[in-house]
């Protein structure tokens, strides 16, 4: 998978985006909430006409970032110090940093208590937590999977698998295999943005692109589903 970055003037605007060479048919471009511009195009595609592309999008490639740019200033930087505040489930929760018999976390009226054997830093800490807030997404995001795919039952779709791990710019994905891969950091997130991102994927069980049937079908399947998404982008951003 070849990748390379690029700028383009629009107006007074400069944008600069990364291209990602990868096995497709189509172009696509993504606007993320950190105002990154991700551009995934089939092998071969010679840069001059992806510039091109890019120019005839930048109208709605600048609506996007503006869009994000709305709920700046964003999460700050974490320093994982007791008084931070980390999100679990939508949920703000203060964090606690403190010495313990052994490593773990402790989730108790409001604070995340985070208990460190033989002395606590910055990097110990995040780590204790990025491995207590994974076991948590195995065990809730298997719920919610299932919980959404009883939606799904009776259209003769074989329930996929579920793989959780860390993604840059994806909450979750749904491979030619059948599995569904879940950013850990979902685990963050209220419950019913978890259910978006899940039934968005399942969707992808009958529509593999996104297109207008896809989106159809996305609506039947969860009317506020636009709202959902909006709540995790403001939210997450």
């Amino acid at each position: 998978m070849k990748s390379l970055s690029a700028v383009i003037h629009y107006g007074k605007n400069k944008f600069r985006f990364d291209v990602i060479h990868t096995k497709r048919k189509t172009l696509e471009i993504a606007v993320h909430p950190d105002s990154s511009i991700v551009v995934k195009a089939p092998p071969g595609t010679e840069l001059t006409d992806i510039k091109q592309i890019i120019r005839k999008r930048a109208g709605w490639i600048n609506k996007q970032i503006k869009y994000f740019r709305r709920f700046e200033p964003r999460t700050p930087d974490r320093y994982y110090m007791s008084g931070e505040t980390h999100l679990y489930l939508g949920r703000r929760y203060r964090l606690k940093v403190c010495e313990g018999q052994k490593n773990e976390v402790k989730l108790l009226r409001g604070v995340l208590s985070v208990h460190c054997k033989d002395g606590a830093d910055s990097g110990k800490v995040k780590n204790i937590l990025d491995g207590w807030y994974k076991e948590r997404a195995k065990l809730k995001f298997c719920d919610h999977l299932g919980i959404c795919f009883s939606q799904f039952i009776g259209m003769n779709y074989e329930r996929p698998r579920l793989n959780i791990r860390r993604m840059k710019t994806r909450w979750g994905s749904l491979s030619p295999k059948g599995i569904i891969t879940l950013n850990t950091d979902l685990i963050k997130a209220p419950g019913e943005c978890i259910d978006y991102v899940i039934t968005h994927e399942l969707c992808h069980l009958k529509y593999k692109k996104h297109g207008p049937d896809f989106y159809k079908h996305l609506e039947r399947m969860m009317p506020d589903w636009e709202k959902r998404k909006h709540k995790l982008e403001v939210m997450m951003a």
